[in-house]
């Protein structure tokens, strides 16, 4: 590994606890940011020519905190600037950072960073945006492309989401047990909607957005490094690796969606799937059955059939059943409702998700589904209709794409079968 390369390697790795402490002793994002960065501006100076620290996240701390009194003095004119090099010097101070920076304070800091991100003051999209900006050190420009909007719309909405963390009077002490509870699964919805930012991303999109789904990973088991006993932690981590896993088997060269049936299983990134199939049966033996162990579940039996004939369909129906008790939703029952037809066939599919119809009205899945089932009841005219409903509704090229094969296929042979999800 080249040394910029290892450099931009630990500035990463680094950054949440840098900041996280930077940010507990400033109290002030802006000024933590910035502090962070001057930093990292010092590490490319000097690492390459000095070696790297023992510990990069106290180096970056130290250096990053005196840079930003140094500003501070600088601005306010008490006393005169110290030469570069006495900033630089760290001696034993770096070692007696690190030596505070026991698991409790690496656990608190970025905790707390998480928290500030998912304040509930913030709309979705800007706890997103922030933590992405924040946490993971994405620039302006990767999240506006990522995001498909221009980089002045994002810088805004980051601009706005650090103002309504200001404005809060946020607190900055260590989080208390309770605290960590009640926002703990705010912090993992955050999360797992960056990760289906990426996941949704179309065929024409799905390159500069894909990397959003390995920052929610990353993100996910950092997560986990401070949770490693709570079982929907482990869950959302297995998820995320879960659906991940079948990346490059989703898309053909046009761009076009593969279902999973039709999906080439040997692209599908076993060290993954064995990773995440391993952090589900570790949490399942926790016997706290959430939401996302749930989806886990679901997602490794899929992974685990090495043909789609082979999935295990009725164990798959019976997850989705627990799945909607524990978090009811319309889509919950339409996603089941392709296990049902599975099972028990498609009218008894069509009967599970007639009552969803005005509530899923605008929702491009529900008529591509519905549509689905129709065909293979033969149903041709009715299907016809619930597909021109799903193209109109459509929200990418390759969605409407795909419903359009579908009613190519029906004006030829009528009815094929219902396949499961991609």
């Amino acid at each position: 590994m080249t040394d910029v390369a290892w450099i931009d390697a630990a500035l990463t790795a680094a950054r949440p606890q840098a900041l996280g402490a930077l940010l507990r002793y400033f109290r002030d994002l802006d000024t933590a940011e910035e502090a962070y960065q001057n930093a990292c501006l010092r590490a490319l100076k000097n690492w390459p020519e000095n070696g790297p620290p023992r510990d990069p996240a106290a180096w970056l701390i130290m250096v990053g905190r005196n840079a930003a009194l140094d500003e501070v003095r600088r601005r306010s004119k008490q006393q005169e600037l110290p030469d570069d090099d006495v900033i630089s010097d760290l001696g034993d101070a770096e070692s007696e950072v690190a030596e505070r920076l026991d698991g409790s304070h690496y656990r608190d800091d970025i905790l707390r960073l998480l928290f500030i991100c998912c304040h509930p003051d913030l709309p979705a999209t800007q706890q997103i945006a922030l933590a992405l900006r924040i946490v993971s050190g994405l620039t302006v420009k990767q999240i506006a492309r990522a995001f498909l909007v221009s980089e002045a719309a994002m810088e805004q909405r980051i601009t706005r989401a650090k103002a309504a963390v200001a404005k809060a009077g946020v607190a900055f002490e260590t989080p208390g047990a309770v605290e960590r509870s009640e926002r703990l699964g705010v912090v993992a919805a955050m999360i797992y909607l960056i990760f289906n930012e990426g996941y949704s991303a179309s065929g024409d999109t799905s390159e500069i957005r894909a990397p959003l789904c390995e920052e929610a990973i990353r993100l996910a088991r950092l997560l986990l490094r401070l949770f490693q006993n709570e079982p929907e932690i482990m869950g959302l981590t297995a998820l995320l690796l879960l659906q991940h896993a079948r990346a490059p088997a989703r898309f053909d060269s046009c761009g076009a969606i593969i279902l999973m049936d039709d999906q080439d299983r040997g692209l599908w990134n076993r060290k993954m799937i064995a990773e995440g199939t391993a952090l589900i049966d570790k949490a399942m033996r926790h016997r706290r059955a959430g939401p996302y162990q749930v989806q886990a579940a679901i997602a490794a039996l899929h992974a685990s059939a090495p043909k789609p004939e082979d999935t295990d369909w009725r164990q798959i129906d019976l997850l989705y059943a627990t799945l909607e008790q524990l978090q009811p939703s319309p889509v919950v029952t339409l996603n089941r409702s392709v296990a049902v037809s599975k099972v028990e066939g498609p009218e008894a599919a069509l009967a599970l998700i007639a009552p969803l119809e005005q509530r899923l009205s605008s929702y491009f899945h529900f008529f591509g589904v519905k549509g689905a089932f129709l065909m293979q009841l033969g149903r041709n005219d009715e299907a016809r209709s619930a597909f021109d409903r799903a193209i109109a509704l459509a929200h990418t090229t390759a969605e409407a794409a795909h419903i359009r094969m579908h009613l190519d296929q029906l004006m030829k042979d009528g009815a094929p079968r219902t396949r499961a999800a991609e």
